[in-house]
Protein backbone atom coordinates (compact mmCIF):
# COMPACT_ATOMS: atom_id res chain seq x y z
CA UNK A 1 0.00 0.00 0.00
CA UNK A 2 2.94 2.33 0.57
CA UNK A 3 3.92 1.97 -3.09
CA UNK A 4 0.35 2.73 -4.13
CA UNK A 5 0.16 5.85 -1.95
CA UNK A 6 3.50 7.06 -3.26
CA UNK A 7 2.35 6.64 -6.85
CA UNK A 8 -0.94 8.42 -6.12
CA UNK A 9 0.86 11.32 -4.46
CA UNK A 10 3.18 11.63 -7.43
CA UNK A 11 0.63 11.54 -10.28
CA UNK A 12 -2.85 11.79 -8.77
CA UNK A 13 -3.96 8.93 -11.04
CA UNK A 14 -5.68 6.03 -9.24
CA UNK A 15 -4.66 3.69 -12.07
CA UNK A 16 -1.00 4.39 -11.23
CA UNK A 17 -1.72 3.57 -7.59
CA UNK A 18 -3.46 0.29 -8.42
CA UNK A 19 -0.67 -0.81 -10.73
CA UNK A 20 2.12 0.16 -8.33
CA UNK A 21 0.53 -1.63 -5.39
CA UNK A 22 -0.16 -4.84 -7.29
CA UNK A 23 3.33 -4.93 -8.83
CA UNK A 24 4.80 -5.21 -5.32
CA UNK A 25 2.68 -8.29 -4.62
CA UNK A 26 3.46 -9.82 -8.02
CA UNK A 27 7.19 -9.49 -7.27
CA UNK A 28 6.99 -11.15 -3.85
CA UNK A 29 7.76 -14.90 -4.05
CA UNK A 30 6.34 -15.43 -0.56
CA UNK A 31 2.86 -14.70 -1.95
CA UNK A 32 2.10 -18.16 -3.29
CA UNK A 33 -0.94 -17.30 -5.40
CA UNK A 34 0.10 -14.19 -7.34
CA UNK A 35 2.89 -13.58 -9.85
CA UNK A 36 6.41 -14.77 -9.05
CA UNK A 37 6.23 -17.89 -6.89
CA UNK A 38 2.54 -18.48 -7.54
CA UNK A 39 1.03 -21.89 -8.18
CA UNK A 40 1.49 -23.46 -11.65
CA UNK A 41 -1.02 -25.39 -13.74
CA UNK A 42 -1.14 -29.19 -14.01
CA UNK A 43 1.83 -29.20 -16.36
CA UNK A 44 3.96 -27.09 -14.02
CA UNK A 45 3.58 -23.93 -16.12
CA UNK A 46 2.85 -20.53 -14.61
CA UNK A 47 -0.17 -18.83 -16.18
CA UNK A 48 -1.20 -15.44 -14.76
CA UNK A 49 -4.43 -13.48 -15.14
CA UNK A 50 -4.86 -9.79 -14.40
CA UNK A 51 -7.18 -6.88 -15.14
CA UNK A 52 -7.48 -3.16 -14.45
CA UNK A 53 -10.38 -0.73 -14.86
CA UNK A 54 -10.83 3.04 -14.82
CA UNK A 55 -13.92 4.31 -13.03
CA UNK A 56 -14.09 7.60 -14.94
CA UNK A 57 -14.13 6.22 -18.49
CA UNK A 58 -15.08 2.59 -17.82
CA UNK A 59 -12.10 1.60 -19.95
CA UNK A 60 -10.52 -1.70 -18.99
CA UNK A 61 -7.70 -4.05 -19.92
CA UNK A 62 -7.06 -7.68 -19.12
CA UNK A 63 -4.74 -10.58 -19.86
CA UNK A 64 -5.33 -14.29 -19.36
CA UNK A 65 -2.95 -17.23 -19.25
CA UNK A 66 0.10 -14.97 -19.51
CA UNK A 67 3.38 -16.89 -19.29
CA UNK A 68 6.97 -15.76 -18.66
CA UNK A 69 6.26 -12.15 -17.66
CA UNK A 70 6.62 -10.66 -14.18
CA UNK A 71 3.84 -8.11 -14.06
CA UNK A 72 0.55 -9.21 -15.58
CA UNK A 73 -1.14 -6.09 -14.16
CA UNK A 74 1.14 -3.81 -16.17
CA UNK A 75 0.52 -5.79 -19.35
CA UNK A 76 -3.22 -5.57 -18.69
CA UNK A 77 -2.99 -1.82 -18.33
CA UNK A 78 -1.17 -1.54 -21.65
CA UNK A 79 -3.91 -3.59 -23.31
CA UNK A 80 -6.32 -0.90 -22.10
CA UNK A 81 -4.15 2.03 -23.16
CA UNK A 82 -2.51 0.82 -26.39
CA UNK A 83 -5.13 -1.34 -28.10
CA UNK A 84 -8.83 -1.12 -28.94
CA UNK A 85 -9.32 -4.41 -27.10
CA UNK A 86 -10.23 -5.28 -23.52
CA UNK A 87 -8.79 -8.79 -23.17
CA UNK A 88 -5.85 -10.61 -24.76
CA UNK A 89 -5.09 -14.19 -23.72
CA UNK A 90 -2.65 -17.06 -24.18
CA UNK A 91 -0.06 -16.79 -26.94
CA UNK A 92 -1.47 -13.42 -27.95
CA UNK A 93 -0.93 -12.03 -24.45
CA UNK A 94 2.66 -13.29 -24.45
CA UNK A 95 3.27 -11.77 -27.89
CA UNK A 96 1.78 -8.45 -26.77
CA UNK A 97 3.93 -8.41 -23.62
CA UNK A 98 7.02 -9.00 -25.76
CA UNK A 99 6.09 -6.20 -28.18
CA UNK A 100 5.67 -3.63 -25.41
CA UNK A 101 8.94 -4.65 -23.76
CA UNK A 102 7.37 -5.99 -20.56
CA UNK A 103 9.71 -7.49 -17.97
CA UNK A 104 10.29 -11.21 -18.48
CA UNK A 105 10.99 -13.53 -15.56
CA UNK A 106 11.30 -17.13 -14.47
CA UNK A 107 7.96 -17.25 -12.69
CA UNK A 108 8.08 -20.72 -11.10
CA UNK A 109 10.10 -20.39 -7.89
CA UNK A 110 11.98 -23.30 -6.32
CA UNK A 111 9.46 -23.45 -3.48
CA UNK A 112 6.48 -23.46 -5.84
CA UNK A 113 8.11 -26.13 -8.00
CA UNK A 114 8.81 -28.29 -4.94
CA UNK A 115 5.20 -27.98 -3.77
CA UNK A 116 3.95 -28.85 -7.25
CA UNK A 117 6.15 -31.95 -7.44
CA UNK A 118 5.02 -33.01 -3.96
CA UNK A 119 1.39 -32.63 -5.05
CA UNK A 120 2.04 -34.70 -8.16
CA UNK A 121 3.57 -37.53 -6.13
CA UNK A 122 0.60 -37.51 -3.76
CA UNK A 123 -2.19 -37.32 -6.33
CA UNK A 124 -0.95 -38.56 -9.71
CA UNK A 125 0.15 -42.16 -10.40
CA UNK A 126 3.78 -42.49 -11.46
CA UNK A 127 2.87 -43.90 -14.89
CA UNK A 128 0.77 -40.80 -15.54
CA UNK A 129 3.46 -38.42 -14.22
CA UNK A 130 5.97 -39.88 -16.66
CA UNK A 131 3.83 -38.84 -19.63
CA UNK A 132 1.96 -35.91 -18.15
CA UNK A 133 2.23 -33.67 -21.21
CA UNK A 134 0.35 -36.30 -23.26
CA UNK A 135 -1.85 -37.71 -20.51
CA UNK A 136 -5.56 -37.11 -19.99
CA UNK A 137 -5.72 -34.31 -17.45
CA UNK A 138 -9.48 -34.07 -16.95
CA UNK A 139 -9.61 -36.59 -14.05
CA UNK A 140 -7.05 -34.50 -12.17
CA UNK A 141 -9.20 -31.36 -12.00
CA UNK A 142 -12.28 -32.82 -10.28
CA UNK A 143 -12.05 -31.73 -6.63
CA UNK A 144 -13.83 -34.04 -4.18
CA UNK A 145 -17.21 -32.77 -3.06
CA UNK A 146 -17.36 -30.27 -5.91
CA UNK A 147 -20.22 -31.80 -7.87
CA UNK A 148 -23.93 -31.70 -7.27
CA UNK A 149 -23.80 -29.32 -4.31
CA UNK A 150 -26.96 -27.26 -4.37
CA UNK A 151 -26.36 -24.72 -1.61
CA UNK A 152 -23.54 -22.20 -1.36
CA UNK A 153 -23.55 -22.24 2.43
CA UNK A 154 -23.07 -26.02 2.58
CA UNK A 155 -20.14 -25.78 0.17
CA UNK A 156 -18.31 -23.17 2.22
CA UNK A 157 -17.09 -25.56 4.91
CA UNK A 158 -15.72 -28.00 2.36
CA UNK A 159 -14.19 -25.29 0.25
CA UNK A 160 -12.50 -23.39 3.07
CA UNK A 161 -9.69 -25.92 3.29
CA UNK A 162 -8.85 -25.20 -0.33
CA UNK A 163 -8.83 -21.41 -0.03
CA UNK A 164 -5.06 -21.16 -0.39
CA UNK A 165 -5.49 -22.34 -3.98
CA UNK A 166 -7.91 -19.53 -4.82
CA UNK A 167 -6.26 -16.41 -3.42
CA UNK A 168 -5.86 -13.21 -5.42
CA UNK A 169 -4.66 -9.65 -4.86
CA UNK A 170 -7.31 -6.95 -5.27
CA UNK A 171 -6.68 -3.20 -5.12
CA UNK A 172 -9.36 -0.51 -5.08
CA UNK A 173 -8.30 3.15 -5.03
CA UNK A 174 -10.37 6.32 -4.66
CA UNK A 175 -8.90 9.82 -4.77
CA UNK A 176 -10.12 12.82 -2.79
CA UNK A 177 -11.82 14.02 -5.99
CA UNK A 178 -13.74 10.76 -6.28
CA UNK A 179 -11.76 9.22 -9.14
CA UNK A 180 -11.64 5.44 -8.79
CA UNK A 181 -9.71 2.50 -10.21
CA UNK A 182 -9.58 -1.21 -9.47
CA UNK A 183 -7.08 -3.92 -10.35
CA UNK A 184 -6.62 -7.60 -9.73
CA UNK A 185 -3.89 -10.19 -10.33
CA UNK A 186 -3.51 -13.92 -9.70
CA UNK A 187 -1.74 -17.08 -10.77
CA UNK A 188 -5.12 -18.75 -10.40
CA UNK A 189 -6.30 -22.10 -9.13
CA UNK A 190 -3.34 -24.20 -8.05
CA UNK A 191 -2.68 -27.10 -10.48
CA UNK A 192 -5.52 -26.04 -12.74
CA UNK A 193 -6.24 -27.43 -16.20
CA UNK A 194 -3.93 -25.57 -18.62
CA UNK A 195 -5.64 -22.51 -20.02
CA UNK A 196 -8.21 -22.23 -17.23
CA UNK A 197 -9.35 -18.60 -17.05
CA UNK A 198 -10.08 -17.08 -13.66
CA UNK A 199 -12.57 -14.37 -12.80
CA UNK A 200 -9.59 -12.06 -12.18
CA UNK A 201 -9.20 -11.32 -15.85
CA UNK A 202 -12.91 -10.94 -16.61
CA UNK A 203 -14.41 -7.46 -16.34
CA UNK A 204 -17.75 -7.61 -14.53
CA UNK A 205 -16.93 -10.88 -12.81
CA UNK A 206 -13.76 -10.42 -10.77
CA UNK A 207 -13.79 -6.62 -10.84
CA UNK A 208 -15.80 -3.58 -11.88
CA UNK A 209 -15.48 0.15 -11.28
CA UNK A 210 -17.66 3.20 -11.95
CA UNK A 211 -16.89 6.58 -10.35
CA UNK A 212 -20.61 7.36 -10.15
CA UNK A 213 -21.43 4.42 -7.88
CA UNK A 214 -18.38 2.55 -6.56
CA UNK A 215 -16.11 -0.40 -7.23
CA UNK A 216 -15.92 -4.09 -6.38
CA UNK A 217 -13.42 -6.92 -6.66
CA UNK A 218 -13.57 -10.59 -5.73
CA UNK A 219 -11.35 -13.48 -4.71
CA UNK A 220 -11.51 -17.25 -4.22
CA UNK A 221 -13.83 -19.48 -6.26
CA UNK A 222 -13.67 -17.78 -9.64
CA UNK A 223 -16.02 -20.20 -11.37
CA UNK A 224 -18.85 -19.05 -9.12
CA UNK A 225 -17.88 -15.40 -9.44
CA UNK A 226 -17.98 -15.64 -13.24
CA UNK A 227 -21.34 -17.41 -13.31
CA UNK A 228 -22.97 -14.76 -11.12
CA UNK A 229 -21.15 -11.70 -12.54
CA UNK A 230 -20.48 -10.69 -8.96
CA UNK A 231 -18.42 -7.49 -9.23
CA UNK A 232 -20.74 -5.86 -11.78
CA UNK A 233 -23.73 -6.91 -9.70
CA UNK A 234 -22.32 -5.22 -6.59
CA UNK A 235 -21.80 -1.94 -8.46
CA UNK A 236 -25.26 -2.23 -10.04
CA UNK A 237 -26.83 -2.65 -6.61
CA UNK A 238 -24.96 0.44 -5.40
CA UNK A 239 -26.28 2.28 -8.47
CA UNK A 240 -29.78 1.46 -7.26
CA UNK A 241 -28.95 3.10 -3.92
CA UNK A 242 -27.68 0.16 -1.85
CA UNK A 243 -24.85 0.71 0.59
CA UNK A 244 -21.61 -1.18 0.02
CA UNK A 245 -22.71 -3.64 2.71
CA UNK A 246 -26.19 -4.18 1.29
CA UNK A 247 -24.82 -4.51 -2.25
CA UNK A 248 -22.42 -7.28 -1.21
CA UNK A 249 -25.20 -9.16 0.57
CA UNK A 250 -27.42 -8.86 -2.50
CA UNK A 251 -24.61 -10.26 -4.65
CA UNK A 252 -24.16 -13.10 -2.16
CA UNK A 253 -27.84 -13.93 -2.47
CA UNK A 254 -27.32 -14.14 -6.24
CA UNK A 255 -24.67 -16.80 -5.62
CA UNK A 256 -27.32 -18.86 -3.89
CA UNK A 257 -29.02 -19.37 -7.23
CA UNK A 258 -26.10 -21.34 -8.65
CA UNK A 259 -26.93 -25.01 -9.12
CA UNK A 260 -24.32 -27.69 -9.66
CA UNK A 261 -20.74 -27.17 -10.71
CA UNK A 262 -17.95 -26.61 -8.22
CA UNK A 263 -19.09 -24.40 -5.34
CA UNK A 264 -16.77 -22.97 -2.70
CA UNK A 265 -15.94 -19.83 -0.70
CA UNK A 266 -16.11 -16.32 -2.18
CA UNK A 267 -14.89 -13.00 -0.80
CA UNK A 268 -16.42 -9.76 -2.10
CA UNK A 269 -14.65 -6.42 -1.66
CA UNK A 270 -16.51 -3.16 -2.25
CA UNK A 271 -15.88 0.57 -1.98
CA UNK A 272 -18.76 2.98 -2.52
CA UNK A 273 -18.47 6.33 -4.27
CA UNK A 274 -17.98 8.11 -0.93
CA UNK A 275 -15.07 5.85 0.00
CA UNK A 276 -16.85 3.54 2.45
CA UNK A 277 -15.26 0.06 2.35
CA UNK A 278 -16.96 -3.26 3.01
CA UNK A 279 -15.79 -6.86 2.62
CA UNK A 280 -17.94 -9.98 2.91
CA UNK A 281 -16.75 -13.59 3.05
CA UNK A 282 -18.71 -16.80 2.66
CA UNK A 283 -15.84 -18.85 4.13
CA UNK A 284 -15.54 -20.22 7.63
CA UNK A 285 -11.83 -19.45 8.05
CA UNK A 286 -12.44 -16.56 10.45
CA UNK A 287 -12.06 -14.03 7.67
CA UNK A 288 -8.93 -13.28 5.64
CA UNK A 289 -8.03 -9.71 6.68
CA UNK A 290 -8.06 -6.76 4.30
CA UNK A 291 -6.35 -3.38 4.58
CA UNK A 292 -7.69 0.17 4.38
CA UNK A 293 -5.56 3.31 4.23
CA UNK A 294 -7.23 6.71 4.29
CA UNK A 295 -5.64 10.09 3.74
CA UNK A 296 -4.37 11.51 7.01
CA UNK A 297 -3.81 8.13 8.64
CA UNK A 298 -0.24 7.27 9.59
CA UNK A 299 -0.51 3.70 8.37
CA UNK A 300 -3.06 1.27 6.92
CA UNK A 301 -5.52 -0.53 9.17
CA UNK A 302 -6.00 -4.28 9.10
CA UNK A 303 -9.67 -5.24 9.26
CA UNK A 304 -11.65 -8.47 9.30
CA UNK A 305 -14.44 -8.97 6.75
CA UNK A 306 -17.98 -9.67 7.79
CA UNK A 307 -18.67 -13.39 7.61
CA UNK A 308 -21.93 -14.82 6.33
CA UNK A 309 -23.68 -16.01 9.46
CA UNK A 310 -22.58 -13.03 11.55
CA UNK A 311 -25.75 -11.13 10.64
CA UNK A 312 -27.56 -13.45 8.21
Amino acid sequence: MAAAVEALARTGDPLDAVEAGIRVVESDPSVRSVGLGGAPNLLGEMECDAAIMCGASLKAGAVGGLKHYMHAISVARQVMERTPHVMIVGEGAERFAREIGAERGKMLSREAKADYEKWLRAHVPEKVRSRLARAELIPLVRPPGGRGVGRVRRACARGAARQAAHNTVDFIVRTAEGKMAVGISTSGWAYKYPGRMSDSGIIGAGLYCDDRYGAAACTHTGEMIIRAGVARAVVAYMKRGASASAACHEAFDDLGGLKGGFLGPVIIHALDRKGTPYVLTTGNDGGIPYWVWREGEAEPRCLKPEKIGDTH
